[in-house]
Order: C-alpha cells, then sequence, then structure tokens
C-alpha cells in the first residue's frame, strides 16, 4: 500500500479521537494498581474496542448513503434504536466537549500565565478557533487530526526518550491486590472513538478496502503510545505519580494536553454537526447551536456556577454513553447482516453470546467507578 495520504489521514481521525483527557490519567491508576495490572487492561480492553469499531465499520460498509450512528441505528433498530442511540452519543460528546473546554482553558492559562486565572478568558478563545475551523469541513478535519496526531506522536516519543534513562524499573514490580479493578474505567474512557467511524467511511471513499486496516491502524497507535507514556512516569515517580498526570513536569506536559484535547475537540464537533446534517437534517441555524452554542453555554454555567468539580464524574459519562452505543453497535452489525444495502469490504464474525459477553464487560466498567 505504500504511504497513502488518504489512508494515514483516516487512520490519525480515529487516533485523534481516541486520544483526549483520557491519557492524562493511565499513569495514575497503572501506578495505584501496578504497572502490569494496567497494562493488563490496556491490551485487553484495546482488543475489545478494536473489535467494536470494526463492527461498527463493516456496519457502514452495509449501507448505502451517508449516516452517523443515530441514523444508522434507525435504519437496523427503528426509531426507538435512533432515539436511545443520539442519547448515549450526545451524552458523551457534551460530556467530553465540556471536559476539553475546562481542561483547554486551564492549560493554556498555566502555560502563559502560569496560573490558572485566565481559563475562562482562555477556554473562549479555544472555543472560537474550533467554530472557525468546524467551517472548513471534511478538509478542516483532516489538517486538524494529521498534524495534530503528528504532534501528539512526537511529544509522548520525546517524554520516553526525555524520561527513560531516570526509569527505576522496580518501580513497575508494585502490586495491590485490592485495585486489580482500579485502571479499567480510564482505561476503557482513554479508548473510546467510535462516534467517528462513520466519518472515516466518509475520509476513505473510492479506497473502502483500507478501511479495516486504517480502523487497526489508528487504534493501535493510541495503545502503543499509552504504553510509553504510562511506562515513563510510573518508571520514574513509581507510587507517587500525580492524579492528573504529572502537570508537575512542567509546560512539555501541557502542550500534550493542549494538542490531545484540541485534536478530540474537532472530531467530536465535527461528527455532531453531521448527525444533525445527515440524520436529522437540520437547518444551519440549528445544527450551528447545538454544535457550537450550547457547549459554550454549558461552559460559562460550570464555570460561572463552580461546578468544575463535574468534570471529575465525565469519565463515568464516558464509559455509560460508551457501553450503551456499543452494544447497539453489536445488535445493529446483526442487524445489518442481513438488512444491508451494500456488500462490505470485510466481514466481523458476530451472535448473541459475543454480544452479552461484551455487554457484561462495558458494565464491568460501570461498575469499576463506584
Amino acid at each position: 500500500m505504500g504511504f497513502d495520504k488518504r489512508f494515514w489521514a483516516t487512520a490519525f481521525t480515529l487516533t485523534g479521537t481516541v486520544i483526549g483527557a483520557g491519557i492524562l490519567g493511565l499513569p495514575y491508576v497503572f501506578a495505584k494498581s501496578g504497572f502490569f495490572v494496567g497494562l493488563f487492561w490496556l491490551i485487553f480492553l484495546g482488543i475489545i474496542t478494536i473489535y467494536f469499531n470494526l463492527a461498527l465499520g463493516e456496519v457502514t460498509l452495509r449501507t448505502k448513503g451517508v449516516h452517523h450512528l443515530p441514523g444508522l441505528a434507525e435504519k437496523y433498530l427503528g426509531k426507538t434504536g435512533k432515539k436511545i442511540m443520539f442519547f448515549a452519543m450526545a451524552f458523551g460528546i457534551y460530556s467530553a466537549l465540556l471536559a476539553y473546554l475546562v481542561g483547554e482553558g486551564e492549560s493554556l492559562s498555566k502555560i502563559i500565565f502560569g496560573n490558572s486565572n485566565y481559563t475562562l478568558h482562555l477556554g473562549f478563545v479555544f472555543w472560537i478557533g474550533m467554530t472557525f475551523l468546524l467551517r472548513e469541513g471534511l478538509k478542516g478535519l483532516k489538517k486538524v487530526e494529521t498534524w495534530g496526531v503528528i504532534v501528539i506522536i512526537l511529544i509522548i516519543l520525546g517524554i520516553f526518550v526525555w524520561m527513560f534513562p531516570q526509569a527505576n524499573f522496580g518501580n513497575l514490580n508494585s502490586f495491590d491486590k485490592t485495585k486489580l479493578f482500579f485502571p479499567f474505567g480510564v482505561v476503557l474512557f482513554s479508548l473510546l472513538g467510535f462516534s467517528s467511524i462513520p466519518e472515516l467511511r466518509r475520509e476513505i471513499k473510492g479506497k473502502e478496502k483500507y478501511l479495516k486496516k486504517a480502523i487497526i491502524v489508528g487504534m493501535l497507535i493510541p495503545v502503543v503510545l499509552y504504553i510509553l507514556f504510562a511506562f515513563s512516569f510510573v518508571s520514574v515517580l513509581g507510587n507517587s505519580v500525580p492524579e492528573v498526570a504529572t502537570l508537575a513536569f512542567g509546560n512539555i506536559i501541557l502542550l500534550l494536553g493542549i494538542f490531545t484535547m484540541m485534536t478530540s475537540y474537532f472530531v467530536l464537533s465535527f461528527v455532531l454537526k453531521e448527525v444533525f446534517t445527515y440524520d436529522f437534517y437540520e437547518r444551519k441555524f440549528i445544527r450551528f447551536f447545538f454544535v457550537s452554542i450550547f457547549p459554550i453555554l454549558l461552559y460559562l454555567v460550570i464555570i460561572f456556577f463552580n461546578f468544575t468539580d463535574f468534570v471529575n464524574l465525565l469519565n463515568l459519562g464516558g464509559v455509560v454513553s460508551g457501553g450503551l452505543s456499543a452494544i447497539l453497535i453489536l445488535i445493529m452489525n446483526l442487524k445489518a447482516k442481513k438488512l444491508g444495502n451494500r456488500k462490505p469490504e470485510y466481514l466481523i464474525k458476530i451472535n448473541w453470546f459475543i454480544i452479552v459477553v461484551l455487554s457484561l464487560v462495558f458494565l464491568l466498567g460501570v461498575f469499576s467507578f463506584f
């Protein structure tokens, strides 16, 4: 296949969606449970999320026309399925957008002024920038994701190279049997990105035979980067890793957070815009309100009423939303095999036993928060 720009742009869109604020919490949960416990969950859940994404990819390939998750759910699960899917998707996206606005505001304020006094102002500036970028549509998506992901990769590799000489491999051997499930929720949240799969299908149009590889590569990149990132901090700091990964290490980590949240914010906003366009056929003003105005209104409420602690609950929202969406996706795949109107470029094996087992995995993710 060689170096195909469309293939890599498609893979990077998934990578950019997956790598968000969740990465900053990985070193902490790895350190508390034991590095190899966290590594197990990362690999195990990485395989499962790749399966989910491939299952959804097959659904998009079996379906003619442009649809996102609610539209696909309506086609294969009816109007009730569409409503449930939209609720799950919107809840997860708005939760993430809110977290990223708060996180970007704090990070930009600290990196520019050395404090958090300008969180509101710089969060608003970030929102303005993303709003203008969204006007470029699919072209803007490819630019943001390709260059944003390249910067993220370089920063994480730079952190790994910088910290490796200080690594103490003894710090990797700690183990707490009371925290075996502690990393589950954060790891699962950090791997969720299937809301972007229908967009990948559009990006790679004309080369659909590469969609399966793009999904696999787009997911393997975050898994490898997560391992390097968690290793870097756990090996150096051991059990002293701070809860929000490492803001104590200065501007390089802040810069990483800025780019990871930026790429995720853009993709999720773009997906939301496409949902209102192709699945609900809303007018331009309605789309603009729900995609751009509504998130900034939520952000202002959170800031002015001092609800910023709410962001700590967004991981739970992401997993609940992701779990519900994932279960619907598996059922949709089963239905699409019978009702689809297009021959797909690849097939995923699925049955009710697999659906039940994987649904229980996501249910476990919810309970892991309590």
